[in-house]
């Protein structure tokens, strides 16, 4: 039938419009749309992500290469996804970068309104064209858990003289993103601060870690004196975030000498400071950050 050629057209114009209301209006009720990243998202939800869609990329647009019926009330459509990254995407700031993504869609048309869309694309080329990694893994296999992990250093070489460790039990997915914003602003917070040496924050499964370095106790005292870090505690003891979790300080026993392997005799030995030498005679090389 012409009239869901037609449609399907109307429904690429308005994303090229930036009309989400448009786009929702075109679906019948309880049509639903579907593709590699969405699973089968109407109303309010579907305009919510064509949005975030657009906020990441302002000038989103679908170029289409061709649109063909199969089966009469189905259109097969083959576009070109292109647009510049100057909006955040999926919590991430901006990367300034373009993308271009190939895909298809398959538009089923009944009286007039979308029935059904399902997409097909590549649902990493995104994330790799924008320089991100693309990680497949398991969430758990046997008695272990996977997750990702993101780290900082603060430039300075100084042994450590305190952690501070949290978890937190998060309850949703909302609530991890939450977590990250905070966990984000607060590790740029602790760059500007004295005696901090790094940070490492991991996620794994339900459960989030922070764990920061500092050259002392004193130091680690700083997180506690407003900014961001006060906001993510008064949230997590008020109505807020988290099934359950705690906090931690704690001062190492003991910590050894950072080992450098020596590039004259390809052995391992102390870097004790300042032009430290191997046994062999030859100079060490700087040694890397603690955290």
């Amino acid at each position: 039938m012409a009239d869901a050629l037609r449609v399907a057209e109307t429904y690429f114009d308005a994303w090229n419009r930036r009309d989400a209301a448009a786009i929702v209006a075109s679906f019948a009720d309880g049509g639903t749309y579907t593709d590699p990243l969405a699973p089968g998202l109407s109303g309010d939800a579907l305009a919510a992500y064509v949005a975030g869609l657009w906020q990441a990329f302002p000038d989103l647009a679908f170029e289409l290469d061709g649109a063909a019926l199969v089966g009469g009330d189905t259109v097969a459509a083959q576009w070109v996804m292109t647009g510049t990254n100057t909006g955040p995407f999926h919590g991430l700031p901006p990367t300034g970068r373009s993308i271009r993504l190939p895909g298809a869609d398959f538009i089923r048309v009944e009286d007039g309104r979308i029935r059904s869309v399902h997409g097909y694309f590549d649902a990493g080329a995104v994330p790799r064209q924008l320089g991100l990694q693309v990680v497949v893994q398991p969430e758990a296999l046997g008695p272990f858990r996977f997750g990702s992990s993101v780290g900082v250093q603060g430039g300075r070489r100084s042994r450590p003289g305190a952690f501070g460790i949290t978890m937190l039990h998060v309850r949703n997915a909302e609530e991890v993103e939450r977590m990250r914003t905070y966990s984000r602003q607060i590790a740029l917070e602790m760059l500007e601060m004295p005696g901090f040496i790094g940070w490492t924050a991991m996620a794994l499964g339900d459960r989030l870690y922070n764990v920061s370095a500092w050259e002392d106790v004193e130091s680690i005292g700083r997180l506690m004196i407003g900014g961001t870090h006060a906001r993510a505690m008064a949230d997590f003891f008020g109505p807020g975030i988290g099934a359950g979790g705690f906090t931690s300080v704690w001062v190492p026993e003991r910590i050894n000498a950072m080992w450098v392997r020596c590039r004259g005799c390809d052995r391992m030995r102390p870097h004790l400071g300042p032009d430290s030498r191997c046994d062999c005679g030859a100079a060490l090389p700087e040694p890397p950050e603690y955290w």
